[in-house]
């Protein structure tokens, strides 16, 4: 059996994990400083930035997720704190409740009700707030994680202080396409440095009639509806943008949450292990289903199925702890939509209970690592195991194609070491249908070394220590990542 099996679905795994834990610090020089640089917190006290592993980004949640004090909440954690936030808000955090709704809900119950008086704040955020189109070097990739001013510019728009306020990412009509943008909200937070303890996701639509998540805590009134001011004419302007904090106040570096296209290939190639889970759909993940008219469809070698909508319900509520553990060890139920899967002699079958994930780092991705979110909240904010995002995705790795476009021109030259369309690297069909250009920054970026791919990683890290550079558009190659055990 896998390693979350035994008399409890979690037996061994804190044991594992600290043994994981021990492996990387061994990897890097066990005990070595494993900073990079410093930041200047808010009130003026200079502090070291400090690299944490995925294994310390992770945290468990309880077995009962109304024990949760961040991380999953729920709606009962959510509304005792709407009650009287001064006296229920959690232990260490001393400022404002700040709802951050990813989604709304239906008219009249729109938005989680904010109390402006006690410290309670409830935002409609846009999905262009929480992602952006970034460069790693080689090419530049939609719906990446913001950089380190557009976080900056967001915390200053919202009146955020991280290190103070609770932070609670949430949705208002629930369902698992809403929980992937709800967890897009909780991952740039944390990539950017956000300690666990100040941010949560709501587990569950907080509109939904009849799931008794949010009933009565909702209404049509929110303190500000961004959305609107987006609207021509636009409303009028309702956020605070009082934020003096920012992301290079924050001392933790997060970075390794997020794995490059380079550290993919490290892992198909065999120069480093990971399990990486796909979170997509059969017929993609076969290569029959083509999704935003790529350059073709498959996955990465290695890479195995479980499908995204195994971990929630209809209202985007993640299944209790003990299932999705004995999910991750390959043990579904019967009329399930998928189970992991592999290829085996050509065609794929299901892999046998107890042999899915066997430990180390967890990759996960789908198209554009919006899916992803359900499936990397289960293993790294529920389950607790290392766990990072493959943020470019299948529309970035689908791309690394030496075929021609709409335009019949080569996406990648044939000598690219960034190709992906090779049988060493992918199981794959072409699209039959014209192919959209793809902006193609450097086809030979850092050739020689896989792993360093990392524009984006690398201008963000800059950023943080102080740098006015950021986005990655313009990050070279040449040095090694200051952190190559995060990065």
């Amino acid at each position: 059996m896998g390693i979350l099996s035994g008399d409890s679905p979690f037996k061994g795994v804190g044991t594992i994990l600290a043994a994981f834990a021990a492996l990387l610090l061994v990897g890097c020089g066990g005990g070595e400083d494993r900073t990079t640089g410093t930041v200047t917190s808010p009130d003026g006290t200079p502090a070291a930035i400090k690299v944490n592993s995925p294994a310390e980004i992770a945290q468990e949640s309880a077995n009962d997720y109304n024990d949760n004090v961040n991380g999953l909440i729920t709606g009962t954690t959510l509304q005792r704190w709407i009650d009287n936030w001064s006296v229920n808000r959690p232990a260490g955090i001393t400022g404002r409740l700040i709802i951050l709704q990813t989604s709304n809900g239906p008219t009249g119950s729109e938005y989680i009700t904010p109390n402006p008086a006690n410290g309670v704040f409830t935002y409609s955020v846009p999905g262009s707030r929480l992602t952006m189109d970034r460069s790693n070097g080689v090419t530049t990739t939609r719906s990446m994680v913001p950089d380190g001013a557009a976080m900056d510019a967001f915390l200053k728009d919202y009146g955020i202080d991280p290190t103070k306020d609770m932070l609670v990412c949430a949705m208002g009509t629930g369902g698992a396409g809403q929980a992937m943008s709800m967890g897009r909200c909780w991952y740039a937070f944390r990539y950017w440095g956000v300690e666990a303890n100040h941010l949560a996701q709501l587990n569950g639509g907080a509109a939904n009639a009849g799931a008794g998540v949010m009933l009565g805590y909702v209404g049509s009134v929110a303190t500000c509806d961004e959305n609107k001011m987006l609207a021509t004419p636009p409303a009028a302007n309702c956020l605070p943008r009082s934020g003096i904090v920012s992301v290079r106040n924050l001392p933790q570096d997060n970075a390794a949450l997020q794995a490059t296209l380079g550290d993919m290939i490290d892992v198909v190639d065999g120069r480093t292990s990971a399990f990486i889970w796909d979170a997509r759909n059969n017929p993609q993940y076969l290569g029959t289903g083509f999704q935003n008219n790529n350059s073709r469809a498959g996955h990465p070698n290695g890479a195995l199925l479980l499908e995204h909508t195994e971990m929630v319900d209809a209202i985007g509520r993640y299944k209790d702890k003990a299932t999705l553990a004995a999910y991750l060890n390959g043990e579904l139920p019967a009329g399930a939509n998928s189970q992991f899967k592999t290829d085996i002699g050509g065609a794929v079958a299901p892999v046998g209970a107890g042999n899915a994930y066997q430990g180390g780092d967890i990759i996960t991705y789908c198209e554009t690592t919006y899916r992803a979110m359900l499936t990397g909240t289960v293993s790294g904010m529920i389950l607790g195991l290392p766990t990072r995002f493959y943020d470019g995705a299948m529309v970035e790795w689908n791309s690394m194609s030496h075929m021609l476009d709409e335009n019949y021109n080569y996406i990648l030259p044939e000598d690219s070491p960034w190709r992906t369309d090779t049988a060493a690297r992918s199981v794959y069909t072409y699209s039959t249908t014209a192919v959209a250009p793809r902006i193609i920054d450097n086809p030979y970026h850092d050739a020689p070394r896989y792993r360093y791919t990392n524009a984006i990683i690398e201008a963000d890290k800059a950023y943080k220590a102080g740098s006015t550079g950021s986005g990655g558009a313009g990050a070279g190659g040449g040095a090694a990542p200051a952190n190559p055990c995060g990065g």
